[in-house]
């Protein structure tokens, strides 16, 4: 058995790893391979960027790679001036000599605002780019770490600042904080220099749930008096996409809001703006304005539909501020925005119109965070030849009319004339239409288009188009770009999803395949000129197209993949993927399962060619362990196929690491590309 390949410090486990991460290095790190990594480590370190900066306080603030500090600078600009690229940034932490003093890797994942004092932080730092995290406090007016302040062990772990002195606390630094699945399920009330263990209790999740958190509105949100209460809102996730929402009420008790499990939502002071995932009370899709009222007798009164959706019509991010409510629509995979003026009962709202160029939206707020902030949004539009470009959207005066005003414009990364985009339909096994975008490169030859196919399709996780000089890289070297948007997605909405979850998981695979036979079709490509990617849930997906249909692809390259369906549940993250995937320990469930397992899919050499596959991981990939990685190369090896392989020593589940860690990974799967599908 190869079980040991669960065991990462096994001498069997080390040696298997180095084996074959030299044969993957003795075959892609070639002269190509080097090209292709200094261009996108350029790319990660150019200066001329478009910057997109947060306010706290007097200060932007920007988080910068480049050449000479490849893990990063947290620099500030005054806030009376323009963020350029030229500015005169000042350096507020530099992480290279950080992490250089600590002896140890560091990854900055973002900070959580003090909303008391927008300079105060907690810095979020991931070790070596998994999912423990570090929070540690950090003063950016002073630009020093506070003595004596904040810091905690790098465990799965959120917080939120309930005072000046006090953050509410969630880490799994023992069996009873954590869930089943690892993560923190207990929060604390936290004072400085206080043992976790000893801060008192404020909330708790079941063992048996995926997560518990807090967060809370101050009065000084909605400009109260300080004899008013705070809200003080909990969550507790009972899996991926299932969670209830809690309030303290006027008595001091914690009452359970009266909701649907299967919701998104977003709350301010006075309402409730939650996005329906079935047709419990309204139909799935819809997006529902409710009163909200936290010390009433009742905390939840009238409530309307603001959205309602239509076939292929879907909401894909939508939020509360102050006075607003904003939200986006996705119609058929072309971004509409809405918003929606609070202070007004019976105000419907409007649809503010959008640059025809725009293929996806998003907005972020310029405060990071509203309580000493602004209702100022940015706007961040973008194409996958279009740089994404910034829109200010300012809605703190309700008598204007409200319009986006342009910001900047990011420098291209790739000459993009002569390139251009379509949006396609493939028709899925059971006469489903499904949408992909294909861009293609400048020059290529009808019936021999190399393709390079981007797949996830689980969890909701909805896919849209962006600007990337990675993918404009590939275009440059005269593949074509494919991104598929399958059941198991949320692009069209949560049925979207929930059709393709458990035992309905194998439309997924179908409307992957689907398009892929599409580009044949279409005269596009053939299969030996196709190759498909995926990493996580879009790792299982990629894996399945080697071991279900490798008569339709030319390569497969698989990222961190879910690859055991029968154990992928005894490691403490994957106990959240149940629902999504089913119960192992469940016969009807498991049946089903591996029915397109990876690992036990995998036929002898005798019987199948597979096309070439190279397979990628971490070895402190904390959320989908690298034994599912590991175990798939040596079942294939085992039954006479010979994948490429290589296990990075850290990055976590998302690679993450310096401009050149990155570029590596990266480079070394173009490199792959190169020698199946480009070379013809």
């Amino acid at each position: 058995m190869d079980l040991f390949l669960e065991t990462d410090n096994d001498p069997k486990t080390l040696s298997f790893v180095a084996e074959l991460n030299a044969a993957s290095d003795a075959k892609l790190r070639t002269p190509e391979f080097e090209a292709d990594r200094d261009a996108v480590k350029a790319m990660f370190e150019r200066e001329d960027r478009l910057i997109v900066p947060t306010r706290r306080g007097r200060w932007l603030f920007d988080f910068h790679r480049s050449k000479e500090n490849p893990l990063g600078l947290w620099r500030r600009l005054p806030a009376d001036q323009e963020p350029r690229s030229d500015a005169a940034w000042e350096t507020v932490l530099d992480f290279d000599a950080f992490c250089e003093k600590e002896g140890k890797r560091w990854i900055y994942s973002g900070a959580i605002t003090c909303p008391f004092e927008p300079t105060l932080v907690l810095l979020i730092l991931s070790d070596g780019g998994s999912d423990l995290l570090r929070l540690v406090e950090f003063d950016t007016e002073t630009k020093t770490f506070v003595e004596g302040g904040f810091d905690t062990p790098p465990v799965r772990a959120h917080a939120s600042w309930i005072s000046r002195d006090e953050i509410a606390y969630f880490g799994s630094v023992d069996e009873f904080s954590a869930t089943r699945s690892g993560w923190p399920r207990v929060g604390r009330i936290l004072k400085r220099g206080q043992a976790i263990t000893d801060a008192p209790i404020l909330f708790e999740a079941g063992m048996d749930d995926v997560y518990g958190a807090a967060s809370f509105i101050d009065p000084l949100y909605w400009g109260g008096s300080t004899d008013e209460r705070r809200i003080e809102i909990f969550s507790v996730g009972h899996e991926i996409g299932k969670s209830s929402l809690y309030v303290r009420g006027a008595d001091g008790d914690i009452h359970h809001l009266d909701l649907p499990t299967e919701i998104d939502s977003d709350l301010n002071h006075t309402h409730l703006l939650w996005r329906a995932k079935t047709d419990e009370r309204y139909p799935s899709g819809s997006l529902i304005l409710q009163e909200f009222s936290p010390f009433g007798e009742k905390q939840l009164g009238k409530a309307r539909v603001l959205f309602s959706p239509k076939e292929g019509q879907s909401v894909s991010q939508f939020t509360l501020l102050k006075t607003w409510a904003l939200y986006i629509v996705s119609d058929r995979i072309v971004p509409k925005l809405f918003l929606l003026d609070l202070t007004r009962p019976d105000a419907e709202a409007q649809e503010l119109s959008l640059p025809s160029e725009l293929q996806s939206i998003s907005f972020r707020l310029l405060d990071a965070d509203l309580t000493l902030g602004q209702e100022i949004l940015t706007v961040v539009g973008q194409g996958f030849l279009t740089p994404y470009g910034t829109y200010r959207l300012d809605l703190t005066d309700h008598a204007k009319t409200q319009e986006l005003v342009p910001t900047g414009i990011s420098p291209s990364y790739f000459d993009a004339d002569g390139m251009r985009s379509e949006l396609l339909e493939a028709i899925s096994e059971d006469g489903t239409k499904v949408p992909y975008h294909i861009v293609f490169p400048k020059t290529w030859t009808m019936g021999e288009l190399p393709v390079l196919m981007y797949g996830y399709g689980g969890f909701a996780v909805p896919l849209s188009p962006y600007y990337s000089g990675n993918n404009g890289l590939w275009l440059t070297h005269g593949g074509a770009y494919v991104q598929a948007y399958i059941r198991g997605g949320g692009e069209l909405g949560p049925h979207w999803h929930t059709v393709a979850k458990g035992k309905g998981r194998h439309k997924a695979f179908e409307d992957f395949s689907a398009i892929a036979r599409d580009l044949v079709k279409r005269g596009y490509s053939k299969p030996s000129r196709i190759a498909c990617t995926g990493g996580s849930n879009g790792g299982l997906l990629t894996a399945v197209m080697l071991t279900r249909y490798p008569q339709d692809f030319g390569a497969v390259w698989t990222r961190v993949p879910v690859i055991d369906m029968e154990r992928f549940h005894l490691f403490p993250a994957g106990r959240a993927w149940m629902d999504e995937y089913g119960n192992p320990d469940v016969a009807e469930d498991l049946d089903a399962m591996l029915d397109y397992s990876p690992l036990h899919q995998v036929k002898p050499a005798s019987e199948v060619t597979y096309p070439p596959v190279y397979i990628e991981s971490s070895t402190n990939d904390d959320r989908v362990h690298p034994s599912h990685a590991r175990r798939f190369a040596a079942r294939l090896i085992e039954a006479g196929h010979t994948p490429l392989f290589h296990e990075y020593g850290s990055g976590g589940h998302g690679g993450a690491g310096d401009s050149k860690e990155q570029a590596e990974r990266l480079a070394m799967g173009y490199s792959f590309l190169r020698q199946t599908i480009l070379k013809g």
